[in-house]
């Protein structure tokens, strides 16, 4: 991609790069920051290593209306990195922009609603899936990640490995959750990864290397509450709730 771009820019666009990787950001957050950069670039036509504060005023109110507030922040934050990382210079548009703070409630899965989801998801890797996110108060991302050896049954908890933040974190496992991780686990007897990708069949999962498939998975869950008649907004999990009983 570098190649497309001037070399000057080229050059410090991949040490922006570089230096997101070294400051262990995930590989989501990099997108964000770099795409930032490089929305900025186009607009500044590649030359954006002595922006005034002025410059920063008017290339934010051209793109404030077409982004989201939270788009708008994370390329605010792109650039705050270039400049402090790859730069070396200070930030000339410190407090210019201010995304305002979201005093709204993420939606609440009611235990009935949650059931009604587990009940009309008919491919078993699916149900248990959603189950196991909602029990534990997983993201999407987070039991996608989950080994076998994250589950420790002795201390009934869960760990939660590259967490929001890059941080480690221990959850509460349900004696009911252990059980129906353990039957499901029967069924692929994957050594490693507790929700093994499907792509080759059930009798190959035991093999495999990668996930279950993320795409699949928000296209199941869309789907499932669609027939259950929810409508609710499901972005990232089915579980920005509370715990079901156990």
């Amino acid at each position: 991609m570098t190649s497309e771009f001037p070399a000057q820019f080229a050059c410090n666009y991949q040490c922006l790069l570089n230096r997101l990787k070294l400051h262990g950001m995930q590989p989501k957050t990099i997108a964000l920051y770099s795409r930032g950069v490089r929305r900025a670039g186009e607009y500044f036509d590649y030359r954006i290593d002595d922006l005034t504060r002025l410059q920063l005023t008017d290339y934010f109110v051209h793109i404030v209306d077409s982004l989201s507030w939270s788009s708008l922040k994370h390329d605010l934050y792109g650039l705050k990195f270039y400049y402090a990382q790859v730069l070396n210079k200070p930030w000339p548009g410190a407090d210019l922009v201010k995304p305002p703070k979201s005093h709204t409630l993420p939606d609440i899965i009611t235990v009935p609603q949650a059931q009604q989801i587990f009940m009309t998801t008919w491919a078993l890797s699916y149900r248990v899936f959603f189950f196991t996110l909602y029990s534990l108060g997983l993201r999407l991302g987070e039991g996608l990640r989950l080994q076998i050896g994250d589950i420790d049954a002795d201390r009934m908890r869960v760990q939660v490995r590259n967490a929001k933040g890059n941080r480690d974190r221990f959850v509460p496992l349900p004696e009911n959750t252990l059980q129906i991780l353990r039957r499901f686990w029967q069924t692929h007897r994957n050594p490693a990864l507790l929700f093994p990708n499907r792509k080759c069949g059930l009798k190959k999962a035991h093999l495999a290397t990668t996930p279950l498939d993320r795409g699949g998975i928000q296209t199941t869950l869309r789907q499932v509450t669609r027939d259950c008649g929810l409508k609710k907004e499901l972005r990232h999990t089915v579980c920005a709730i509370p715990m079901p009983p156990t």
